[in-house]
């Protein structure tokens, strides 16, 4: 499917108030199993630094959900966020600034030629890899962007069912995909080559994750894609299917999974 008119749909009914994009960012932070697992590891790095002056980089910012999320740990850091999307930048910037965040700032570029050299403590890319051929050329690119000891964080599918893609000649469940996910070994290679000095990668999305991907993502876009009409439908399917998909992703962040169709890569400079 294409995720990006979905997402144009949903951008359309949340980005008229404040409010409303406010409930958005935190409805994705409940739905997007991702979310939880970065969150996680965001809490883990910043730790012992909501008190210091620091340089966060948002590569392929998106909606804007995770700059938000640290713009709300610290007014101390600065968030330099970057995407391909014009509108999408005009809106991230329109809305930080009416919420009193001005350390927030949404500028359009390219992952994959965008460098600051040394400036960030902190690189975050989340479902950006999977949208980009040129990948070494993102990775190199926040290696010089980050400061000596700084830390790179990546969600992305893996080669073991990222994509929803199973069997051989499947195609991508988003179509806007350029490949169906990283084996974890190769993603290590490619960090290690490109700047990078440490790298630890996992699996998120096993057992308890895949199953709560199908009922909080991909049944609900698949209706979405379907028809305007459930909108109106899905708050009453959130109810019934979301109790057990919380559970589930509880499971999930808690567990180290053998395999799994995500990846968690920490690379440090």
């Amino acid at each position: 499917m294409q995720y990006d008119p979905v997402k144009r749909r949903l951008g359309v009914v949340f980005n008229s108030t404040p409010l409303l994009r406010k409930l958005f960012y935190h409805l994705l932070d409940l739905l997007l199993l991702r979310a939880w697992h970065i969150q996680r590891e965001l809490r883990a790095w910043s730790s012992d630094k909501k008190d210091r002056s620091l340089a966060i980089y948002d590569a392929g910012a998106g909606f804007g959900q995770y700059s938000y999320w640290l713009s709300g740990h610290s007014s101390k850091w600065t968030i330099t966020a970057i995407d391909v999307k014009d509108e999408q930048v005009a809106d991230c910037n329109a809305f930080f600034q009416r919420i009193g965040r001005p350390q927030v700032n949404f500028e359009v570029g390219d992952v994959t030629r965008y460098t600051k050299p040394e400036a960030f403590e902190l690189v975050v890319c989340v479902d950006v890899m999977e949208h980009i051929l040129e990948d070494e050329a993102a990775l190199r690119c926040y290696s010089t962007s980050l400061r000596s000891g700084g830390m790179l964080i990546i969600s992305t599918p893996s080669d073991q069912g990222g994509s929803d893609v199973h069997e051989e000649g499947e195609g991508s469940f988003i179509e806007e995909h350029v490949r169906d996910g990283y084996n974890i070994d190769d993603i290590r290679a490619k960090c290690l080559r490109n700047g990078f000095s440490k790298v630890d990668a996992r699996y998120s999305y096993g057992a308890p994750g895949k199953v709560s991907w199908k009922l909080s993502m991909k049944w609900p876009l698949l209706m979405l894609q379907t028809s305007k009409l459930f909108f109106i439908v899905l708050p009453f399917y959130y109810l019934l299917a979301y109790p057990i998909a919380f559970v589930l992703n509880m499971f999930d962040v808690r567990m180290k999974h053998p395999t799994g169709t995500g990846l968690i890569v920490k690379a440090w400079k």
